[in-house]
Parts: structure tokens; sequence; C-alpha cells
């Protein structure tokens, strides 16, 4: 059997499965049961003749064959809908342009540089869609999105250790910061020392994402008091007095009253980066007039 026996189906859940990073959450968005997902990879394997995905405990990874096939699967998919939609009388807009962003560059960045563009260019179209930075990644993989805006931290990794590597710029580099309720005793000072950080209630992320709102290197185990994945809902539990969280610097203009950020003092300098990641290759003009919106929305920021 070749590639080319390959059904479309089979092409399609190849690339979910590879953008959601598990057959369950493939499934999921798809409307299958896992075991269908795994019978139509499972075809493309045979069709392929190598095995396109290594199963490990915490998901899937794409084998070298496995990332040539996505690269070609992607494509093929793409010229199908595109076909689909000219027969339907749809117009092709060249000037679509597919943003991913992580969870608080949608609280500032994302829409100031939306609403720039708008005047600037109104014949650009971006959708968008919000996902934490392993999922953006792997949505860019997949061809799913074409640019995203990832967040990294110390040391400043790539992405991701695929080939070819991302390209990925750096727009701005700020420090993270506490967020803390205004009435706190740590809301007195312009600025929070470290030692003063350890016995405090945390609101955290969920699950995997606990981490997310506790300060980096805390010699101590955190007393978690809440978690949820949404940073305003953080803020609104920090307003009401319900404990302390990080932000980055970059959330200082849009957090609610009752609120106080402040930069921490003593103990390794903590950095976080914003990128505006994509595939490598030339890059399309409606993609520059957007990096370039995004820009200009960090410069006014500063």
């Amino acid at each position: 059997m070749a590639l080319t026996d390959a059904s479309l189906v089979a092409l399609r859940v190849f690339r979910e499965v590879a953008e959601r990073g598990t057959l369950t959450a493939a499934a999921s968005a798809l409307g299958y049961t896992q075991s269908a997902v795994s019978r139509q990879i499972a075809s493309l394997e045979r069709a392929a003749g190598v095995e396109l995905l290594e199963r490990r405990y915490d998901g899937v990874r794409l084998t070298p064959a496995g990332r040539l096939v996505l690269r070609r699967a992607a494509a093929v998919v793409d010229e199908v809908d595109a076909g689909a939609r000219e027969l339907a009388g749809l117009p092709e807009d060249v000037s679509t342009i597919r943003l991913g962003w992580f969870a608080t560059a949608g609280a500032w960045l994302v829409p100031q540089a939306l609403s720039s563009l708008g005047r600037t260019h109104p014949s650009i179209t971006v959708v968008t869609r919000e996902g934490s930075t392993p999922a953006l990644v792997r949505a860019l993989r997949a061809g799913t999105l074409d640019v995203a805006l990832i967040a990294s931290s110390p040391p400043f990794r790539a992405p991701d250790d695929e080939t070819p590597a991302l390209a990925a710029d750096v727009l701005v580099e700020r420090s993270l910061r506490v967020a803390v309720p205004a009435a706190h005793p740590l809301a007195r000072n312009d600025f929070i020392d470290v030692g003063d950080l350890r016995g405090q209630r945390w609101i955290a992320g969920p699950g995997d994402q606990l981490v997310m709102g506790v300060w980096p290197g805390l010699d101590e185990r955190p007393v978690v008091a809440h978690t949820a994945r949404d940073w305003l809902a953080k803020l609104q539990l920090v307003a009401a007095g319900f404990g302390i969280t990080t932000v980055p610097a970059a959330l200082v203009a849009v957090v609610p009253a009752g609120v106080r950020v402040l930069p921490v003092r003593g103990g390794p300098a903590e950095r976080r980066q914003i990128l505006l990641a994509r595939l490598p290759g030339p890059v399309p003009e409606a993609v520059e007039r957007l990096a370039a919106a995004l820009r200009a929305a960090v410069l006014e920021s500063e």
C-alpha cells in the first residue's frame, strides 16, 4: 500500500491528532470515538509503511516521517477545502490570517493590534483563537494557524525541538509581577520583597497549569486557595481579597479596581517574553501587516 491510497478522512484525523497532542482530544474535537481515531491513524500508517506517531504516556509525538506526512496532509486538506469553497461560489479571501494567542495576550495586545489593523488595512481579515503555548505551537505545525503569539520564560528555549525550527520574533520582554488586594499588607509599598511571598495564599491555574499564578522558585509548597484558568477571574478573586497571583507586567493597564500590581525584589529576575511565531518560509504581506500592528501595540504600551 502507498501513501497515495490514504483517505482524506485519515489525513484530516491525523492533522487533528498532531494539533491536539492526544488521540482522546482529537476524538473529542472531531466528534469521533477514540477507537475510530485509532483506526484512521492505523490505516494511514499502513499506507505510509512507517510509524507516524510515537505513543507516550502524555500523548503522542510525531516521528520524523510523521512530520513529513503532516506537512503534506495540511497542504492537501487546505487545497481540498479551498476547492470546496470555490465550487460553492464562495470567495477565496487570500487576506485572511489565522492568529493564535495565549490567554493574557487577549487582554490587551490582540484587541489593540486588531483595532489598529482594521483602521489601516480594512481588507485584511483576522480570525483568532486562544490556546496554551504548547497547543498553539502544535497548531502552527499542523497548518491550522498562520501565526501565533506565544509566551516564553527563562531560559528562553526554542518553542519546540521539531524541525524545521519555527521562526519566532521577540515582541517584548518584561518582568513578572504579583497582583495583591489593595488593602493587603503587601500593597503598602511600591515593591514586594521575595521573602514576603512565603506563607501567602495563591490563586493559580487548574490541573497542569497550577504553577500559573504562583511565584516561580517559591521556597515552600504554595498554599493554593483558589484555581482559575481565566486571568480576569484570578484578578477579580484578588480584588475580593481571596489571595494573590502572578501577572505579566503588561496586564497592569487592565487590572480591575481594588488590585495593585507590584514588582518583586530579591531572588532571580523573573522575565517573560512574548513571541510571534510561524513556520519558516516566505511571509505573506497580510501577515507582515499584522506583525507590524502587534509591534506598534507593544510600543504604545511601553
